[in-house]
């Protein structure tokens, strides 16, 4: 399969253009909104289950019912008129409730909207004390003159913390640094975002021990924690294989004809260059190992101790405590520099709670588990394997839907478990279709809140990145497919 970044095949996306992410994002809530209207309500049954150390809401299979819905044209000012007695039940959105959307969006994605502020401002810090500018600089000075070596060694790191932590949003503050390699490596921003995200992604989607998929997979699947982990490690070199040899063909484009890059008419002003005469002091071995330390135990407390983001954000929030001492900055200079940090995060951390609001118009009209619904039904009409890709299918879809992995894991999971029963499927096969279409479609869906945040922050529109990552995509599901029908086979 051809790696091909540009020629006849992808013309129309060289036309295409994107707007902001933001009316973006809510151009698809009002479609999603007016898609309420016409798709049928319905709901499961659900039941609080405990999932390692974290208690889920899961959909029990054979309980759907479909509900009753009012279509009339008051029902566009539901909210902004009384309602009536009894007026209970499923409702297609209102006006009220596709402005709202937004709104509430970001109130429920809370958490990782001020996770992604505090990690910036830590990051900030950690940038004023030096230590990451010095950090840069020593990578550079050992590497520097051989940037594919470079790209490896950091794309491999990466995609372990993302298949076996399910580390994503942590590297959303470390996009500006990538850009500084990428452009002291003679590449563009696309290939500077490419070593950070996809790595990550990839690591995410071929999970081995991912405690927000995997895990969360398995154990409702009633499956061994971690289970198939030879399978799981095989996949994972495969896909790393695969996207870092694709990386490394673009860069050896852009190294021949830089103006071969997709982003060539961008200049690359990433505005400053100070780092390169930072070295790597004393102060800031000890601060590194600190910090190393802190985020060892963050690691070990999501597994073992069942953190999540607030907690998380504490722990980093620590990391920056540990550089105002250790490099004795002035608390002013920190102050500053934390809201610094913050300030350059904020469409990052706003975009997030943007793309939550497609999630919220159609909880509130219910018709989320009636896709749920059609798409289980569609699958019992066909053979094994066919209908495992059938899942990895619906899987991806529903990502755009429903971007969260841990969310998607709760609702689709009680249902495609026992499905892989009845279509003679191993429960193991089922969730390997699981892991793929969540984690490979989280590079292309502009309701993914961390995909729209890094290309906010490396300043790459989205109809640019499709370009570099189509072809890519499309690669790595094959891949996926190819493994799949192998579980099926060998009855994994």
């Amino acid at each position: 399969m051809s790696t091909s970044v540009s020629g006849n095949s992808l013309g129309w996306l060289q036309r295409l253009k994107i707007p902001h992410v933001f009316p973006l994002l809510v151009g698809v809530i009002f479609l999603c909104s007016i898609l309420t209207w016409v798709v049928p309500s319905g709901t499961y049954e659900r039941e609080a289950r405990q999932v390692g150390p974290v208690e889920r809401n899961v959909v029990l299979p054979g309980t759907y019912e479909t509900l009753p819905k009012e279509i009339s044209v008051s029902g566009l000012a539901r909210g902004l008129i009384p309602e009536e007695e009894g007026d209970e039940g499923a409702h297609p959105v209102s006006f009220l409730g596709f402005l709202s959307a937004v709104p509430r969006g970001l109130e429920q994605s809370a958490d990782i909207v001020f996770f992604i502020f505090i990690i910036g401002g830590v990051f900030a810090i950690l940038d004023r004390v030096g230590l990451i500018p010095a950090l840069l600089e020593e990578l550079h000075q050992r590497f520097g003159n051989s940037a594919p070596t470079l790209t490896v060694v950091l794309m491999v790191v990466i995609a372990i913390g993302g298949s076996t932590l399910g580390m994503g949003e942590e590297f959303i503050p470390m996009v500006p640094l990538f850009l500084m390699l990428s452009k002291r490596m003679g590449y563009d921003r696309i290939y500077g975002l490419a070593m950070v995200m996809l790595a990550a992604d990839v690591g995410f989607a071929a999970a081995t021990t991912n405690p927000f998929t995997v895990n969360i997979a398995q154990s409702i699947a009633e499956l061994p924690l971690n289970s198939a982990k030879a399978f799981r490690i095989t996949f994972l070199v495969c896909c790393l294989l695969v996207t870092i040899l694709y990386i490394l063909r673009y860069g050896a484009k852009i190294k021949k004809d830089p103006s071969s890059s997709i982003m060539g008419d961008d200049d690359f002003e990433i505005g400053t260059d100070s780092f390169e005469q930072v070295r790597l002091e004393r102060r800031h071995v000890v601060l590194m190992t600190t910090c190393l330390a802190i985020f060892a135990f963050i690691l070990y407390s999501v597994q073992e101790l069942g953190w999540w983001l607030n907690e998380m954000a504490g722990g980093f929030l620590l990391m920056g405590i540990a550089a105002i001492l250790i490099c004795r900055l002035p608390v002013s200079d920190a102050t500053r520099a934390f809201v610094k940090g913050m300030e350059g995060m904020v469409v990052a951390a706003l975009v997030v709670g943007f793309a939550r609001g497609i999630q919220v118009v159609l909880e509130d009209a219910q018709v989320l588990d009636t896709f749920i619904y059609a798409a289980a039904q569609l699958l019992r009409d066909f053979p094994d394997v066919i209908a495992a890709e059938g899942m990895l299918l619906f899987q991806s879809s529903l990502n755009f839907f429903i971007p969260s992995g841990s969310g998607q894991a709760a609702v689709t999971m009680p249902l495609m478990a026992p499905l892989a029963d009845v279509l003679g499927l191993t429960r193991q096969a089922a969730v390997f279709a699981f892991t793929c279409g969540d984690g490979f479609s989280n590079t292309i869906i502009p309701t993914s809140g961390v995909l729209m945040a890094m290309l906010s922050l490396a300043g790459i529109p989205y109809e640019k990145w499709l370009r570099f990552i189509l072809p890519l995509f499309c690669m790595l599901m094959g891949l996926a497919a190819i493994f799949l029908a192998i579980a099926v086979w060998i009855e994994l």
